[in-house]
């Protein structure tokens, strides 16, 4: 806009001096003809007709008139030169006399030397107005095309978030449309491309995992039978029995590990109910001593299963690595309760061993499948996966998990749905 500005009130200025000198000119022009022609009597009457109707003032020139010159102005310099052009070189122009302001322009009649007083706002009406509407006008389609091109870029980048969020969530998002300027293709081309490769890598390696346990349960299955009928002895028979459990376990902890989001179904569940019993059940192994504090029902959408086993890997992973030093009890505090407070309410879990905790270096690694932290954390015989299950099964339900060690000793896990 100030460009067009720019360039206009230069193109426009010299066919607006033109214009403005042409009616200074005949003004100038018809007022000498008039007060030459007009009988000497009726001058004085003609003089205050022409001021009371036109604006038009005649001042006898005076030797000791002040002046102002006006300012030298692109516009008034060219204004200037057409003007003597017309009347004489000798015709002067000022814009304030014996400190009246207005256009004065000199001229002469019979020799004698007059002032024409003319208003100012005659010549040069300002146009503020009319660059101000028109600076309006432009200002209201530049911002309709703005909006247009926004929605243009802007739309195609929300859906392709908002399929970012959703694969992130475990989710897999609907093909986002492949047209529209060629970036965008592109990359909704290559994002589509990647959801189907992602896919079929989940499918392929819940498949392998899926076979791989089965294949292996059948020879544990005919191990534990040949277990059963071999004559050993009450220590040896425990300990491969006990061996062929935590195979099967760890198995088990395969086939959750692999099993594929679009197969769990969501339902209203109680987590107080439901953790609760889960606590129960483990305070009925003798190393386990479990102090709890849950509010009272507590319902989120979920799948009652799927949140079982995150309560249980939780407890079975303090069961397993956070032994009180120094003693064989594994000592817990879990605590379950809706925050009201903060811009976000929502469910807040728990969970706290007072064992020696972990490395702060590996804290960031413990999430990741296959993960164990065998020099800090005793007893590592699982397979890795209870906390990747974990965190698998919290993305699901919307949530998020935090670890940590607590400032007093023990390893923390604290969930927010």
């Amino acid at each position: 806009m100030s460009t067009w500005f720019g360039s206009f009130k230069i193109v426009e200025r010299t066919p607006r001096a033109q214009q403005i000198a042409a009616q200074i000119i005949s003004i100038v022009n018809i007022t000498k003809s008039a007060l030459t022609h007009s009988a000497p009597e009726k001058r004085a009457e003609l003089l205050f007709d022409l001021a009371s109707n036109e604006g038009i003032r005649i001042y006898l020139l005076e030797d000791n008139d002040q002046l102002v010159e006006p300012e030298a102005t692109l516009l008034f310099k060219e204004v200037q030169s057409f003007i003597q052009s017309k009347l004489g070189k000798t015709t002067r122009f000022a814009e304030k006399m014996n400190s009246i302001p207005g256009f004065w322009i000199s001229f002469e009649i019979d020799g004698d030397q007059y002032w024409l007083r003319l208003e100012q706002d005659r010549l040069d009406p300002g146009d503020g107005l009319q660059f101000a509407g028109w600076a309006a006008i432009t200002l209201f389609l530049t911002l309709i095309g703005a909006v247009f091109i926004s929605r243009l870029i802007n739309d195609p980048l929300s859906r392709l978030s908002a399929a970012a969020r959703m694969l992130a969530k475990g989710k897999r998002p609907e093909a986002l449309p492949e047209r529209g300027p060629s970036e965008i293709r592109e990359t909704n081309a290559s994002f589509n491309q990647m959801v189907e490769d992602l896919v079929r890598i989940d499918s392929d390696r819940a498949v392998i995992l899926a076979g791989i346990s089965h294949d292996l349960r059948t020879p544990l299955a005919r191990m534990q039978l040949e277990v059963e009928m071999a004559n050993l002895s009450k220590d040896a028979r425990l300990g491969m029995q006990s061996d062929l459990a935590q195979m099967d376990g760890i198995i088990g902890q395969f086939l959750d590990y692999a099993k594929p989001l679009e197969a769990v179904v969501f339902d209203l569940v109680n987590i107080s109910e439901l953790l609760s019993k889960t606590i129960e059940e483990a305070s009925r192994l003798p190393e386990m001593l479990i102090r709890s504090s849950i509010g009272p029902n507590i319902q989120i959408p979920g799948n009652k299963i799927e949140l079982y086993r995150l309560f249980n890997n939780l407890i079975e992973n303090a069961r397993r690595y956070g032994h009180t030093p120094g003693s064989k009890q594994v000592k817990m505090d879990i605590q379950c309760h809706f925050k009201k407070n903060g811009r976000k309410p929502g469910i807040l879990l728990s969970f706290r061993d007072y064992g020696v905790g972990v490395p702060d270096t590996d804290l960031t690694r413990l999430l990741k499948p296959f993960t164990r932290v065998d020099v800090s954390r005793s007893q590592a015989n699982g397979s890795g996966l209870g906390l990747a299950i974990v965190e698998k099964i919290i993305k699901r339900h919307g949530g998020r998990i935090r670890i940590s060690n607590h400032v007093n000793g023990g390893f923390l896990v604290v969930i927010a749905f």
